[in-house]
């Protein structure tokens, strides 16, 4: 019986530690998010544009933050397709004027577009580690309480 109490016991202390470890670790997640998530707010801010009056929706906000950045993307693809008739820069000819100030705007678009997918990230990696925490905070629980009633 002391060879199976033995074995049973390393095996609770190693889930134990794993879940230890899964609960640091989704610590790191949180923190790396968050640390992300300010990062790339502040590069935002610190460029100084603020949504247009005439955007759907947040006008005359800062743009700091993924709604934000989405709200001026979409309003800049208006403004750039009113100037162009509707047309993207692939459809310009080559030697239309508008075509480099379309241009501009897509790259404009594509930039804010990379802060909402930074901001969708840094909120991924922040969910992914509560849960990691809970599930390593569930499995310490469970196997210290396993191991209580092991040894009773």
């Amino acid at each position: 019986m002391s060879g199976t109490t033995s074995t049973l016991d390393q095996k609770l202390r190693l889930a134990h530690t794993a879940s230890v470890a899964v609960v640091v670790l989704g610590f790191v997640f949180i923190v790396v998010g968050v640390i992300a998530w300010i990062a790339v707010s502040m590069k935002l801010r610190a460029e100084g544009i603020t949504v247009s009056d005439d955007a759907a929706f947040l006008q005359g906000w800062p743009v700091a933050g993924p709604l934000t950045a989405y709200a001026q993307a979409d309003i800049i693809n208006t403004h750039a397709l009113a100037m162009s008739d509707g047309q993207t820069y692939a459809q310009l000819a080559q030697d239309d004027p508008r075509r480099a100030v379309v241009m501009n705007a897509s790259f404009l678009r594509a930039s804010l577009f990379t802060s909402v997918i930074s901001f969708g990230i840094a909120l991924f990696a922040i969910g992914v580690g509560v849960v990691s925490v809970l599930l390593g905070w569930v499995g310490s629980t469970l196997t210290k309480a396993r191991g209580a009633a092991a040894t009773a």
